[in-house]
């Protein structure tokens, strides 16, 4: 199978460097040639633009940071809709919002191309150690064409149906309520240091009762030590990804009254300087709510 993937940021550069681990071959492109660079000694073909990566190839793999960039590489000149293959694939693995997804779906539709929205659940380094969630939402057909590449980058497929924004409301939700247990997580630890309690303490009867489990075990972590700059997602990220459950609810007009809480939070957060930092900082707003910080 000819693999390409455009979009070498952490989580991209991480499956770039796991297909290649695998024996596979694999083109790569993105805008900045510094994340193409490391790749090509390890035996990545570097395209020189997407016309480049685009040709020839079974699938393109994308994982882009936002709905502007995703249309840019799929409608824009010289873009995938223009470059790719008749029947080829475009497998969507970015966090991308159900409008954008629409679009790029009937761009592809009118290409005789084909799109699979292939969301990802993982941080980079369970992408670079093949053990990430894969939700492939697309044609039977096509999914059962990918089987190479998601055996090879994932642990566990999640069956979502045959259309690709079914895969994007399930990473949106996920998304969703697992930045509400930061939130909630935060809320707690403010709760328990207002009466003198060792946030640690709290930490571990959480993660050691009910709620033993890798979310609240890696950010319930993070929150008890206040060691924001440990990063998994940026609260910049973590604001995408509550603009996107949104606007998803919006879609269908379904109420989620705690996300308005998690995305003034990152707000704030993000207002503070504080963008670059993992978005468990939003914790970090509920102790400056409390008085516990100022």
């Amino acid at each position: 199978m000819k693999i390409g993937l455009v979009g070498l940021g952490r989580m991209g550069g991480a499956m770039a460097r796991r297909i290649l681990s695998s024996g596979q071959g694999l083109a790569v492109f993105d805008r900045d040639p510094g994340q193409t660079a490391p790749l090509e000694p390890l035996g990545a073909e570097v395209a020189p633009d997407l016309a480049g990566l685009a040709k020839g190839m079974d699938v393109v793999i994308s994982m882009l940071p936002s709905d502007d960039v995703l249309e840019g590489v799929v409608n824009g000149p010289g873009g995938l809709a223009e470059c790719l293959s008749t029947n080829s694939i475009h497998m969507v693995s970015g966090t991308h919002g159900v409008e954008a997804m629409a679009r790029v779906a009937r761009a592809h539709a009118a290409a005789d191309q084909i799109l699979v929205a292939c969301t990802v659940l993982g941080r980079p380094d369970r992408a670079a150690s093949g053990q990430l969630g894969l939700i492939p939402g697309g044609p039977k057909s096509a999914v059962a064409r990918l089987a190479p590449v998601l055996a090879v980058l994932g642990a566990t497929i999640f069956d979502p149906g045959e259309d690709p924004l079914s895969s994007v409301a399930v990473k949106i939700a996920n998304n969703f309520v697992l930045g509400c247990a930061i939130e909630a997580m935060g809320e707690g630890m403010a709760l328990v240091r207002s009466y003198g309690v060792d946030p640690n303490l709290f930490y571990q009867i959480l993660t050691e009762g009910l709620f033993d489990c890798v979310a609240y075990k890696s950010y319930g972590d993070v929150i008890a030590k206040e060691d924001w700059g440990r990063v998994g997602a940026a609260a910049t990220i973590g604001l995408k990804d509550a603009d996107l459950a949104m606007e998803a609810a919006a879609r269908t007009h379904v109420p989620l009254p705690s996300g308005n809480v998690w995305r003034d939070h990152l707000i704030s957060a993000i207002g503070r300087g504080e963008g670059a930092l993992d978005w468990a900082v939003m914790a970090r707003e509920q102790f400056r709510a409390s008085a516990l910080e100022s």
